[in-house]
């Protein structure tokens, strides 16, 4: 009889794909209620009880400020406070992924995590396609019909343009806030 894999080889754990980013609303390191939500979702209803069968893989996609201060006047800048600014935003960055993997490893659950810089849409795309995960999970901000014109949405985009299944999960309603921008 036939085995599809060896006698001491293991099977690969499914991998999965966490699009993360940090709240607007909260402020850091707070995670947003979309990847906290698409996180736990994620957790109750395709870990479960089986850590050793799935390996996270959280990504955050850091979209990078045009002059590097956040609205903040930037005429007296040195290139001093360019590189501080840097690394502030790398350490905000590495607090936000903290709170995932502390999890993750809380329960036993393998994983990894790393910051990209770029636009949302297409670094997820370019990351699901070097690292091809098995399933990629992300969180929805639940914009509406204006908004989604005229901001259009990274779920959407990914559902589009992506080779792997894309799990987009909703917040629940009562965990909206007023603006669904501010998440």
């Amino acid at each position: 009889m036939a085995s599809s894999s060896s006698a001491g080889e293991e099977a690969r754990p499914t991998r999965i794909m966490i699009g993360v980013n940090e709240s607007s609303i909260r402020g850091y390191p707070h995670p947003s209620i979309s990847s906290r939500t698409a996180f736990d979702w994620t957790l109750q209803k395709i870990v479960r009880s089986n850590a050793a069968g799935f390996k996270l893989l959280f990504l955050h996609v850091q979209i990078p400020d045009e002059d590097g201060f956040d609205d903040m006047d930037s005429i007296y800048a040195s290139p001093d406070d360019f590189q501080s600014m840097h690394q502030k935003e790398k350490i905000r960055g590495i607090h936000l992924l903290q709170y995932f993997v502390e999890h993750s490893h809380q329960l036993g659950i393998q994983c990894e995590a790393w910051i990209r810089k770029g636009d949302p849409k297409e670094v997820i795309c370019q990351e699901v396609k070097k690292v091809q995960p098995d399933i990629l999970v992300v969180g929805s901000r639940g914009l509406g019909p204006f908004q989604r014109v005229f901001v259009g949405t990274v779920s959407e985009y990914l559902v589009k343009h992506v080779d792997c299944p894309v799990v987009t999960i909703k917040r629940k309603a009562d965990e909206a806030p007023h603006d669904p921008i501010d998440d």
